[in-house]
């Protein structure tokens, strides 16, 4: 996965500053999101790495299949990834277009794993405690995983806090078989 980031890296940097300075964050967000669907998708795969088609075609194919939502920059990227055989790295790319969007926008991203379904409070809560610990504008995505028992795992960027029983768990047999 970290040989996709540091492949990723570049491309979504010069996507990131060619967006900034055209004004156009959202609209390159879009895009990437849609080829990122495209590349998700199991007859894409096949498509991409079908041996008799040529890496312009495959481009070529990419751009129709997204259709009017790509601009001229959105098919220029398309091609120049073609070229180098890299659509794998468009939702790597995407992610890491998104991070750089919500820095510079001054939000962060923080994902909630909890065990149960959290009210709005709760969760108000830990986007309060998330923006003063950040200093930045906090948009919560939460999901339930049952197999944590109890407590939730928070991650927001590189900070991870695990507050779920099923790591206090761990971490107590770990200290009883010392």
């Amino acid at each position: 996965m970290s040989e996709l980031t540091t492949a990723a890296r570049p491309y979504a940097k010069a996507v990131f500053e060619m967006a900034q300075e055209s004004d156009a964050l959202q609209e390159w967000s879009d895009q990437l999101a849609a080829m990122s669907a495209v590349v998700a998708s199991e007859d894409s795969a096949t498509l991409l790495a079908h041996p008799r088609i040529s890496k312009a075609q495959k481009s070529e194919i990419f751009s129709d299949v997204i259709g009017k939502g790509l601009s001229k920059g959105g098919r220029n990227l398309l091609m120049t990834l073609g070229e180098n055989d890299r659509f794998v790295l468009i939702p790597e790319i995407a992610s890491i277009f998104e991070d750089m969007k919500a820095e510079a926008e001054g939000a962060v991203e923080a994902q909630v794993i909890s065990a149960m379904e959290m009210s709005d409070k709760q969760q108000a809560k830990i986007a309060a405690a998330l923006q003063k610990r950040l200093g930045r504008e906090v948009k919560l995505v939460t999901s339930i995983d049952p197999s944590l028992m109890g407590g939730a795992v928070i991650r927001a960027g590189d900070l991870v806090i695990d507050g779920s029983i099923q790591s206090r768990l761990k971490a107590m047999m770990t200290s009883m078989n010392r």
